[in-house]
């Protein structure tokens, strides 16, 4: 089931975990879980993250750790939720705020990002999907390895992304990004809990796009168009 689902070439990127007992055990645990119980996100969006651009046009990576795990809000995208869904998640309004402070773009009340994954934003959970009403509810059923695996390979096989590392959680994928080919930009969660410990005023947005600049990368229009 998921290997299908992998877009093409992010299946190349990560294709000898998509062959190795431990993914296919996750593959059986998945399809017994979508039988029996409401998980989110669909089917469909497992992989959304992947679906909009190939692994060499990666520019920034922004790292989540499971989905949202109440109704109509989880599509595939971490931090981000369908258009039409009124109500924000703590999270989100929080990287809203900080986008707004610090680069002086003016964004819609809508909170999809899917106008920053379409400039090559890999918005991507570590854990890609979850019970409802049940949150980290899959962790630790085999979504770690595969996401580790396609950190790694990522960073292996590309240069100049920009890796936003957002909390303790976060923070342990460090180990498996290249300091020399990438830059990686580190602060506490975005939730209300830690957001005022050292998430805002760190400038992370526009810091990305200088970055890209400067590699000669086209920069990421952060007003979600």
């Amino acid at each position: 089931m998921l290997k299908d689902l992998t877009p093409p070439s992010w299946k190349k990127l990560v294709k000898e975990e998509l062959n190795l007992p431990r993914f296919k055990e996750l593959e059986s645990f998945l399809s017994l879980q979508y039988k029996q119980e409401t998980i989110y996100p669909n089917k469909g969006n497992i992989f959304k993250a992947l679906s909009f651009f190939k692994p060499v046009d990666t520019k920034v990576v922004i790292l989540g750790q499971d989905p949202y795990h109440g109704e109509n809000q989880a599509h595939g995208l971490s931090f981000s939720i369908p258009k039409n869904q009124k109500k924000l998640p703590p999270s989100l309004k929080n990287i809203r705020k900080e986008i707004e402070q610090t680069t002086k773009v003016t964004l819609p009340e809508h909170g999809n990002l899917e106008g920053w994954a379409a400039q090559g934003v890999l918005l991507l959970n570590a854990v890609l999907t979850v019970e409802a009403g049940k949150a980290a509810s899959h962790q630790k059923k085999g979504w770690e390895a595969f996401t580790d695996t396609l950190i790694s390979e990522l960073s292996s096989s590309t240069d100049n992304i920009v890796f936003l590392l957002w909390g303790a959680y976060a923070h342990k994928k460090e180990a498996l990004i290249d300091p020399m080919k990438h830059l990686i930009l580190k602060s506490v969660h975005p939730s209300p809990l830690s957001a005022h410990r050292g998430f805002f005023g760190q400038e992370h947005f526009s810091r990305a796009n200088k970055y890209l600049k400067s590699h000669g990368k086209q920069i990421i229009d952060w007003s979600t168009p």
